[in-house]
C-alpha cells in the first residue's frame, strides 16, 4: 500500500517525509541502538532511499559502527534515521519520530540475540537473532 507519512524531531527544527511502501517495520534489540537511543528496543520502518526525504533542517551524522551512518537532530538529539553499507537502497526511520506512529506497525523483532531477557514486547511477531539482510 502507497502512503504518505511525515516526522520530524522533538524540537521541530528537522522534518521529513516518507513516501511508498511502510510494510517493513522491526523492533531492533541491539546494544548500539539501545546506547544511542537512550531506549530499551527502537523500532525502525525501512524504505526505498528514494522514498524520504528531508522536508526541512539539517540533520547531523554519527558514523559507528563504520558500516552504519545515523542523522539526528543537533539541536534536541533525537535520533531520526539511519543507513548502513549493507543495504545502501534503502533507509530506516525511527517511528516513534513518526507524526502519526499508531498507524504503523511492527511485523517483526531483530537483533534478538541482543534482547534484554526481561523485555517483553509484541512476543507473537517472528523474530531474527541477526538482521536478515
Amino acid at each position: 500500500m502507497h502512503e504518505v507519512m511525515e516526522g520530524g524531531c522533538h524540537c521541530g527544527a528537522l522534518r521529513y517525509r516518507l513516501e511508498g511502501d511502510l510494510g517493513d517495520v522491526a523492533h531492533c534489540h541491539c546494544s548500539i541502538c539501545r546506547r544511542v537511543s537512550g531506549g530499551l528496543v527502537v523500532t525502525w520502518v525501512t524504505v526505498p532511499r528514494t522514498a524520504f526525504s528531508w522536508l526541512a533542517g539539517q540533520p547531523q551524522r554519527y558514523v559507528a559502527p563504520a558500516s552504519c551512518t545515523r542523522w539526528f537532530c543537533g539541536r534536541c538529539g533525537a535520533h531520526v534515521a539511519l543507513q548502513t553499507t549493507h543495504s545502501e537502497a534503502s533507509i530506516d526511520v525511527t517511528v516513534a519520530t513518526m507524526d502519526r506512529p499508531e498507524q504503523v506497525r511492527a511485523n517483526r523483532h531483530i537483533w534478538t540475540g541482543s534482547r534484554l531477557p526481561w523485555l517483553h514486547l509484541d512476543e507473537q511477531l517472528p523474530s531474527e537473532e541477526r538482521e536478515q539482510l
